[in-house]
C-alpha cells in the first residue's frame, strides 16, 4: 500500500489550505492510499542550525535532520513515504515561515554537497523518488499575483523540491475567500460579493484539481521507482 503524508503549513487547521490538503488527501485515499496529516503550527520546532551533522563523513543520519525535536518523526515518514502533499498560505510573496523551516529540515539532509558528474548539479541521497504535491493558497486574483512575480518567487520552492527528492508540482489557488464574515475587519481593497463568487465557482475547480492531483501522485510515484 503506497503512503501519502499531507503537511500544512497554514495557521490555519480548516481553511482554505486545510480545504484543499483535506482534498487531496481524499484523492490519494480513493486510489488505496494510506495518508497520514500533520499542521506544522501544532509542532514545537525551528528551522536548519547549520549543525551539519548531515554532511560529516560517516555520518548515519539516514536522510533525517539530526535536531531532536517534534518535526523530526515527522521527517523520518516524509523520507519513507511514497508521496508528499504539503501546502501553505502565501505571505508578503512567500510560504510561511514554518513553511519554509519545514523544507529547510526536509531537504539539506538528502541535498548534498557532492557533484553529480554523471548527471550534473549537486548528486541527492533520496532512496527514492518521492513525488511531491504543493499548494498555493492566496488573497490576490491571479492578475496580481503574475505582477508581483508570485510564480517566480513561489517556484523557487518548487523546484528544490523537484531536485532533491526527483519530482513536483504545484496549483496556485488565487482570490480566496479570507474571512467567515467581512464586516468585522478594516477591508474595502476587496468586494466581498466578488470574492463569495470566486469561493462559489471557482475553488470548488481548485479544490477537484487537488483531488486529481492526490491520486496521479500514486501513479508517478509507481512508475518512477519501477524505472529506477
Amino acid at each position: 500500500m503506497s503512503k501519502v503524508i499531507l503537511i500544512n503549513g497554514s495557521p490555519r487547521k480548516n481553511f482554505n489550505t486545510a480545504k484543499l490538503l483535506k482534498e487531496a488527501q481524499k484523492g490519494a485515499e480513493s486510489v488505496g492510499a494510506e495518508t497520514e496529516y500533520y499542521n506544522l503550527y501544532d509542532l514545537n520546532f525551528k528551522g536548519c542550525l547549520s549543525c551539519f551533522a548531515c554532511k560529516r563523513k560517516g555520518n548515519n543520519t539516514n536522510c533525517v535532520c539530526a535536531i531532536k525535536d517534534d518535526l523530526r518523526p515527522v521527517l523520518e515518514k516524509c523520507i519513507q513515504a511514497d508521496a508528499l502533499i504539503v501546502g501553505s498560505p502565501v505571505y508578503f510573496s512567500y510560504p510561511t515561515g514554518e513553511f519554509r523551516s519545514f523544507l529547510e529540515r526536509l531537504l539539506f539532509p538528502v541535498n548534498t554537497y557532492l557533484v553529480d558528474k554523471k548527471n550534473g548539479g549537486l548528486k541527492s541521497l533520496r532512496p527514492k523518488t518521492i513525488p511531491v504535491g504543493v499548494i498555493f493558497t492566496m488573497n490576490c486574483p491571479k492578475e496580481i499575483m503574475k505582477q508581483y512575480n508570485y510564480p517566480i518567487i513561489l517556484e523557487d520552492n518548487v523546484k528544490c523540491l523537484n531536485h532533491v527528492l526527483g519530482y513536483s508540482e504545484v496549483l496556485y489557488s488565487c482570490d480566496t475567500y479570507q474571512f467567515t464574515d467581512y464586516s468585522k475587519y478594516d477591508i474595502d481593497l476587496f468586494d466581498e460579493k466578488e470574492k463569495a463568487k470566486v469561493r462559489d465557482e471557482q475553488f470548488p475547480k481548485d479544490l477537484q484539481s487537488v483531488f486529481e492531483m492526490g491520486k496521479k501522485l500514486i501513479s508517478v510515484a509507481s512508475e518512477k521507482n519501477y524505472k529506477m
